[in-house]
């Protein structure tokens, strides 16, 4: 290969949406942007979001590629890739799959906080082939999924991307997206798909919740909280990771050396593809003086393969001058080959599989399992005696906002609202009343009389709260395509930080005067982050963005027709003021606060049941803890306990407890389980002594029966 043919391997330069157009026929036209972008580097190492579709890409229904002609426009653009290549060197087809394809007619799934909120890694696993299987079906092969953020910082717009606050957890789940996505074996299946792990590392530890922010973390944080996710996609085999757009100890990732090359490849083994994120590699040039200098440093410090940015283009020219060795540059190059080779993209015959069915089941199964009852007063299940429902709030009748970021637009008739839901499902002969009573956001109280009204004259009130990352094509973005001005109601998402945590103030208003009216109120928060929520009504309960579907898991649970099973995958504070607030906190005899309760609203794993459960004294023997679970309550229930680990000596300062296994039970009125954890790389090394507590959430685990302590016997790497 020329050096000219390398660097144009190691490019993901166009946005995918410039490189067609629709024609009058209904057929795709290929753009001159195309035509120049290949004949600049003879061929196209990566293409980025030919099936994209949202406000910052413009495309939509009327112009974009749908399910039935998307693998036929993939098709297309690499034919024409392979043509104007001296070799004949496909091009790897990168898709966004953050919750699901973000493509006209794909799949939504729940964004990661409510996948998180499921503490089901199995059901996430089927979700995330499905996801892949998609992807291929329509031609694409690279899926970029977010998996590694830890969510620490609730403000922080990007929070819903979070699988939650802890590491072990945050793990377990990407392991699972990594196993359904790739499946086994050095070549990917037709309907498997390489998965880029985004992002590499410690983006959710920006200060101030402020995306792009520095992140100021010791390198013992770094490693026990930021990079266990990333350790464990990894080791289960992960094709790709993508370096994020925060520094570490003063050196962004995209250029740290030091995290790409020494920890990521020499000291884990990883063997995979490090793409940097969008437009990160040029950001260097504010180290560095020029794009060119920006290039060579990211090839440098281990990234393959750049998204849009100007100085991996100019890499010719940094070999040339001595920035960078081209034999730095030909290892590079090899692994973006490796894995083009992997996909099968050299074979003659490319074969597309069918579009996978079911996703509407996946989805909906996910929401159902994210649904968490954080507070019941009993108020839920609504009693089958109740004749007139009130279904009230800004949340209640609108799909859109159920969606989350990073989603692509959805024909009108997909997915069912909260209200939609509740007409279906609710007894014939159940009244059904209807007012929004204020919007997401601002202080516009017009609605509330009505709302009020229908409360008063109704048995049971079901109050539909929270916020949206809903894009529109007013919204202002970054090159990057993070959301510059949002619109009124985008109160979450990638560029939409909060500096509080308070819901828009006319739904508190709303709230207040329902609450009034002494008619037993749900509150429901549909929502990409813990917003800030008084105790006020009988019952609250948390749904996160539960996908396009999430009205009807909703409403199965309000109805009694499902039991409540998620869990809180983060902490839910009292107010912004107390933040940083999470269970995992290093250990403290003192440190509240004078004026506020320093302790969290809702701690991590919390959630009821409309059962209850009692946990005997756990025991510890060897390798395994046992504890038995009874179900004391009248309905079957699912509980997921929880193991959290204690060190009680150990040569640096501990964190009051750790995660360190979890698995859901399922269990009939009275019945007795015995679960039993395996105990494998949890064990800290030799020398410490602790202890394990297995409760229902971090809270009960600081007051729950221990084992035995014991030393550890044995160095276990973490």
């Amino acid at each position: 290969m020329t050096l000219r043919e390398k660097v144009g391997q190691l490019n993901q330069r166009m946005y995918g949406w410039n490189a067609y157009r629709r024609t009058p026929d209904g057929g795709y036209q290929l753009t001159d942007a195309l035509y120049a972008e290949t004949d600049r580097f003879e061929g196209l190492g990566a293409l980025y979001g030919l099936q994209r579709a949202d406000a910052w890409s413009g495309v939509d229904h009327g112009d974009g590629p749908g399910a039935e002609d998307a693998a036929a426009l993939a098709d297309l653009v690499q034919r024409h890739v392979v043509e104007r290549s001296r070799l004949g060197i496909p091009a790897l087809f990168v898709e966004e799959v953050p919750h699901g394809l973000m493509a006209l007619d794909a799949t939504v799934l729940p964004v990661n906080l409510a996948v998180g909120a499921t503490w089901d890694p199995e059901l996430y696993e089927r979700a995330a082939a499905h996801a892949a299987a998609e992807l291929r079906a329509r031609g694409g092969h690279v899926a970029l999924v977010s998996a590694l953020d830890i969510a620490r910082d609730p403000r922080w717009g990007r929070t819903e991307e979070c699988f939650g606050e802890d590491p072990y957890l945050a793990a377990r789940l990407t392991e699972a997206v990594v196993r359904g996505m790739q499946g086994a074996g050095e070549r990917f299946a037709a309907d498997k798909a390489p998965v880029v792990l985004k992002h590499f590392a410690g983006q959710g530890a920006t200060v101030g919740g402020r995306n792009s922010a520095e992140s100021e973390l010791g390198l013992r944080e770094l490693h026990e909280i930021h990079l266990p996710a990333a350790r464990a996609g990894v080791r289960a085999g992960a094709a790709a990771v993508m370096a994020a757009y925060n520094e570490v100890d003063g050196l962004p990732c995209a250029g740290n050396r030091t995290l790409l090359t020494e920890l990521l490849r020499e000291r884990w083994g990883f063997e995979g593809l490090v793409m940097a994120d969008g437009l990160a590699v040029d950001r260097l040039a504010r180290i560095t003086g020029d794009k060119v200098s920006a290039g060579a440093l990211a090839l440098a410090a281990g990234v393959d393969l750049s998204l849009w940015d100007e100085g991996f283009t100019r890499l010719e020219e940094a070999v040339e001058r001595g920035l960078v060795s081209e034999g730095t540059l030909d290892a590079a190059v090899a692994r973006v080959l490796r894995l083009k080779f992997r996909l099968g993209l050299f074979d003659r015959r490319q074969v597309t599989t069918p579009p996978p069915t079911g996703g509407r089941e996946i989805s909906g199964a996910l929401a159902r399992a994210a649904v968490t009852l954080l507070r019941n007063d009993g108020v839920l299940p609504v009693p089958a005696s109740v004749s007139r429902i009130a279904v009230l709030g800004p949340q209640s009748a609108m799909t859109a906002h159920q969606l989350g970021d990073y989603t692509a637009p959805q024909h009108r008739t997909t997915g069912t609202s909260v209200l939609d839901a509740l007409r279906t499902l609710a007894p014939p002969g159940v009244d059904i009343r209807h007012a929004p009573g204020c919007a997401l956001t601002g202080a516009d109280l017009s609605g509330v009389p009505e709302a009020v009204a229908a409360a008063a004259a109704s048995d049971v009130a079901v109050l539909v709260l929270g916020g949206s990352s809903a894009r529109t094509p007013d919204t202002e973005f970054d090159a990057n395509g993070a959301a510059r001005t949002a619109v009124s109601h985008m109160t979450c998402g990638e560029g939409a930080d909060l500096a509080g945590l308070e819901l828009g103030r006319a739904q508190y208003a709303l709230l207040d005067a329902v609450v009034a009216t002494g008619t037993p109120t749900a509150v429901v928060l549909v929502q990409g982050r813990p917003h800030v929520v008084p105790d006020t009504a009988g019952a609250l309960l948390t749904a996160w963005y539960p996908g396009p579907w999430g009205g009807t898991a909703i409403a199965e649970v309000l109805l009694g027709f499902t039991e409540p099973v998620g869990r809180l995958p983060l902490s839910v504070p009292r107010s912004a003021a107390q933040l940083p607030v999470y269970y995992n906190h290093k250990d403290i005899e003192y440190g509240g606060y004078v004026d506020e309760n320093a302790e969290p609203r809702y701690s991590f794993g919390d959630g009821l049941s409309y059962t209850t459960f009692a946990y005997g004294p756990p025991r510890q023997s060897g390798r395994t803890v046992e504890v038995d679970i009874t179900n004391t309550g009248r309905r079957q229930g699912r509980s997921v306990a929880q193991l959290y680990l204690r060190r009680l000596r150990t040569p640096v300062w501990p964190r009051t407890l750790e995660l360190c296994g979890f698995q859901a039970v399922d269990l009939a009125p009275g019945e007795t389980r015995t679960v039993t954890f395996p105990l494998g790389a949890e064990l800290p090394g030799t020398g410490t002594v602790v202890e394990f507590r297995v409760a229902e959430s971090a809270r009960a685990a600081l007051t729950a029966i221990p084992t035995q302590s014991f030393t550890a016997p044995e160095e276990t790497p973490r």
